[in-house]
């Protein structure tokens, strides 16, 4: 009986400073990565970004557009809202371009290289310390003996996908 008495006086104490502890403290984990205090932030505004770079792909800025949207309504609580939203962004396409990466022993292009960049202003109206303007861009390689016709949709949509996530992590994520 000594001995257990003794062990309830260890341990009653460890065990209140250890709930003590443990109450003063909240951990937040979040799937997608998103940190936003929805009790400050409640809405977004996602201006159309528009294809200004001097070569032209018609369906990209269709495609960005929709890839920038779905990623806030499938990662985030944020109501859309035409103008005004507590988060904003704004900006436009503002290069996409080809380049020789690399030549062969005969003297011809072997590579390719695509870029694409896209510039970006962000508000945040809840907190304008986190606002930005700023430029995304992804690269992506392709053989020269494949026509810029038969890979361009599906890099395309890579650059895409690897720039929207760049500027929802600069935006929400606060990496």
């Amino acid at each position: 009986m000594d001995s257990t008495k003794k062990y309830r006086k260890i341990i009653a104490p460890l065990l209140a400073v250890t709930i003590i502890l443990l109450a003063g403290c909240s951990v937040s984990y979040k799937l997608t990565g998103a940190s936003i205090d929805y009790t400050k932030v409640k809405t977004i505004s996602l201006e159309s970004f528009q294809n200004r770079a001097a070569y032209q792909w018609g369906p990209m800025a269709q495609m960005f557009n929709q890839t920038l949207n779905d990623v806030f309504v499938q990662q985030t609580k944020l109501v859309q809202v035409k103008n005004g939203g507590d988060l904003h962004f704004a900006g436009e396409i503002t290069s996409y371009d080809q380049f020789n990466k690399s030549i062969s022993s005969d003297g011809y292009s072997s590579m390719v290289q695509l870029k694409m960049t896209v510039n970006v202003r962000f508000t945040n109206n809840t907190n304008h310390d986190e606002d930005f303007e700023r430029s995304f861009s992804a690269v992506r390689d392709f053989e020269a003996s494949q026509s810029l016709e038969s890979v361009q949709e599906e890099l395309v949509t890579q650059m895409i996908k690897e720039i929207v996530e760049s500027i929802f992590n600069a935006a929400v994520a606060n990496w």
